[in-house]
């Protein structure tokens, strides 16, 4: 079940916001105020963000802005009285995703909301981020604070894999059958030697580890 952070300092209207996405399959943790929802946002993995706009003590903008210094792609989306291009344009300015005004249709809220998940799914799927470094899977590509790394295309998936579920275990097949389903001996030594390169290029990166776990295979930790 996804999780909701809402930002509504309408009692009644927080209160039927919570109950509609309820309904809809979302767990959802309503705040009236935004300075208590920002101080409690470390304390749930939440996957989404609704906030108004026109607030106590800090304005929705300024909420907005707050959450994206801490974390840069959750979606948000604003549903608030302000329909004028001015605010709609700061809104997305501050980094929001979506914007509703009221009154708004809950169906279409609840489809809103679908999508902005739908798409986040899709890019954490396809890139991963571990410490100054960001793996997109369809590039085959590496990224360390903004420098391509050069990996060949097999050691990138291998990589991919492991970093994807950390402290898991895989075995050498396990992170060669991708390639055309071969798991002959010959690949599964292949599997030692793309470790080795692997550990060679990021020896200087401290965020993860492959660890040799003997008699199994290989697995990452994320330091």
């Amino acid at each position: 079940m996804e999780n909701i952070l809402l930002v509504e300092d309408d009692a009644e209207f927080n209160r039927i916001m919570c109950t509609y996405l309820h309904r809809n399959g979302y767990h959802v943790q309503g705040y009236q105020n935004p300075v208590e929802a920002f101080d409690n946002f470390d304390t749930n993995n939440y996957d989404l963000i609704i906030s108004d706009i026109m607030m106590p003590q800090i304005n929705g903008f300024d909420f907005a802005r707050d959450v994206r210094e801490k974390n840069s792609k959750i979606p948000i989306l604003f549903i608030t009285a302000l329909s004028d291009f001015t605010s709609k344009q700061r809104g997305f300015l501050e980094g929001i995703d979506d914007y509703m005004v009221k009154p708004i249709d809950m169906d279409e809220m609840v489809l809103r909301v679908g999508a902005l998940l739908r798409r986040n799914r899709i890019e954490r799927k396809n890139r991963l981020t571990i410490g100054s470094l960001v793996l997109v899977r369809d590039e085959m590509a590496v990224y360390q604070e903004g420098q391509a790394v050069p990996i060949a295309p097999r050691e990138f998936m291998v990589l991919f894999k492991l970093l994807s579920h950390p402290k898991k275990v895989f075995t050498r097949s396990e992170l060669m059958g991708d390639f055309t389903g071969l798991t002959t001996d010959n690949s599964l030594r292949t599997a030692d030697v793309y470790i080795t390169k692997l550990r060679k290029v990021f020896a200087s990166v401290n965020s993860f580890k492959i660890i040799t776990v003997h008699g199994f295979g290989y697995k990452a930790v994320i330091q």
